[in-house]
């Protein structure tokens, strides 16, 4: 089968691999619709990822696919079902899992790989994080279950109200959820990017103002916007260290700052301990979902009730993914959907 390994640093390449049988407990999926991501932007930049991956490895994490085969023991699921698979999945045994929570799992199953023709789902994500696609749900979108999740899992800990005034920075796929899911709860949101088309996608997805950051001072635009104070909450997208600080600046006291970009490894910020103290700041890192986000953002998708389509900027064969790739790195296109049969 064709499947997508990366190598290093922007060294991504497409081979002819052997698909092997599933294990016990596992399934085999053929993959329908496989969507591009800014994390796999950032691991294809960056030339790995800490926790996920060790090089060279199969490339790729958001998937929705039909099953064609079934481990031993696999007694849930049907050859032909339409599923989409979580990339991980929790031990469900650990300090952490007892207190439910399941992004902190220090023995999370990893599952990467979904650029290919087939994937095999290992089994605690069988087990755990294997969802049924409703008939009626495009699988492109399908795929993006598990970026929702992560930001549903986000918008969970970034303890908002319904009247508060919410700040995103970053117009990537991410930052657009965000914009997306917390305009249907909050009262005020707005958007600073750097690409005037992606903005105008947050407005549709119901920023009530975007700025080209280029353009202004983030921090002084977002006090003049409230009588000096700063913002309720401030979602960092980019993972950029400067900008960590830049949405630190932004956030009034008492404020919570969501600093949900990953940054790379061993990077540092700059924190005024005086402004942190006094004024009472929530400075909260947080990382990936748990399986009742994945659940919820399977639901929120299928429910069509936000159009997370206009996130989908293409769809291309496999073969394209070398140029997608590129494309992301140049901002041509937001997420793609990549068609590998």
């Amino acid at each position: 089968m064709l499947a997508a390994l990366l190598y290093g640093r922007e060294d991504l390449r497409l081979e002819t691999i052997d698909l092997t049988s599933p294990a016990e407990g596992e399934v085999t999926i053929e993959v329908v619709a496989a969507t591009t991501c800014g994390t796999d932007l950032k691991v294809w930049r960056r030339g790995g990822h800490a926790k996920m991956l060790a090089l060279p490895t199969r490339f790729g994490h958001e998937a929705a696919g039909k099953i064609v085969a079934l481990g031993r023991g696999v007694t849930d699921w049907q050859i032909g079902d339409r599923v989409v698979a979580n990339n991980s999945a929790p031990c469900l045994k650990c300090f952490f899992c007892d207190r439910q929570e399941y992004s902190l799992c220090p023995n999370l199953t990893w599952n990467n790989g979904t650029f290919a023709q087939y994937q095999n789902i290992p089994a605690p994500i069988v087990r755990h994080n294997l969802l049924k696609i409703p008939a009626d749900l495009d699988p492109g979108l399908a795929s993006m279950t598990e970026p929702l999740a992560c930001v549903l899992h986000g918008v969970a800990r970034s303890n908002f109200t319904p009247d508060s005034r919410v700040v995103v920075i970053g117009d990537g796929a991410i930052g657009l959820m965000f914009v997306a899911v917390m305009a249907s709860q909050c009262q005020s949101v707005w958007l600073f990017g750097g690409n005037d088309s992606r903005l105008a996608v947050g407005e549709h997805l119901g920023a009530d103002r975007v700025w080209n950051y280029h353009t202004v001072d983030i921090p002084s635009t977002v006090k003049e916007l409230t009588q000096g104070w700063g913002a309720d909450i401030i979602i960092e997208a980019t993972g950029v260290p400067s900008v960590w600080e830049t949405a630190i600046a932004c956030g009034r006291p008492g404020a919570t700052i969501n600093l949900f970009g990953g940054c790379p490894k061993d990077t540092t910020i700059s924190v005024n301990t005086d402004r942190l103290h006094y004024s009472e700041l929530t400075l909260k890192g947080v990382f990936h979902n748990t399986p009742q986000h994945v659940h919820a953002a399977l639901a929120l998708l299928a429910s069509k009730s936000i159009p997370f389509e206009l996130l989908i900027s293409d769809r291309r064969p496999l073969t394209d993914l070398a140029q997608t790739f590129e494309d992301m790195r140049d901002r041509r296109v937001i997420k793609v959907a990549m068609l590998p049969n």
